[in-house]
């Protein structure tokens, strides 16, 4: 628990991809959000985000800096939420060998919805967010992987209509297949600031 009088700080890995979007919403919700690049910028953090981006650029770029077991430690006792290919990162099995994480409980298909030109949005409902089922979530899909499976005490947040599960939760870890920074809706960053303060 976050003591009332601190000030909060949720770090954004800034080695490649969509940080800055990431950096302009926590910020929007009031906090401080430091750009990561080094294993002793974790550190006084109360959570941090793996952005979107490439996963093998940033896995090798985390590898490079020294940041893979620094932020698996890290992510024992914080909040940790990964995005696109963040979510790639945070997975056990993505069913090929890459740097990366292999946190959470969650199978993923990498570019499982085709290439780049094959980008979209879609309305999705999220209970866990305010008003989650009322007022449909923006999700935007940009090579966006797949959850394929979670096992364990993870789990399915949300679902594209056509049943595909695109947004996994496991303890204080979130994975998101799509981008929430690229919206206009703070939801979801809200939503992860509560689950930094539980």
């Amino acid at each position: 628990m976050i003591r009332e009088d601190a000030v909060m700080k949720i770090g954004v890995l800034a080695l490649q991809g969509a940080f800055v979007e990431h950096i302009r919403m926590l910020r929007e919700l009031g906090l401080e959000a430091p750009e990561v690049r080094l294993a002793h910028e974790i550190l006084g953090l109360n959570g941090l985000i793996i952005p979107g981006g490439e996963s093998t650029a940033i896995g090798k770029l985390m590898a490079s800096y020294g940041l893979l077991d620094p932020v698996r430690r890290f992510s024992k006792d914080h909040a940790v939420w990964g995005t696109c290919a963040g979510m790639i990162l945070m997975a056990k099995d993505t069913g090929r060998n890459q740097a990366g994480l292999g946190i959470m409980d969650i199978t993923v298909e990498r570019n499982a919805f085709g290439r780049q030109i094959d980008s979209f949005e879609e309305n999705l409902t999220v209970d866990v967010l305010r008003d989650g089922h009322q007022r449909p979530f923006p999700g935007i899909f940009i090579r966006a992987p797949r959850l394929v499976a979670a096992r364990g005490s993870a789990r399915v947040i949300a679902y594209l209509a056509d049943g595909t599960a695109v947004a996994a939760c496991q303890g204080r870890w979130l994975a998101t297949a799509f981008h929430p920074e690229l919206s206009n809706d703070l939801r979801f960053h809200q939503y992860f600031v509560d689950v930094v303060c539980s």
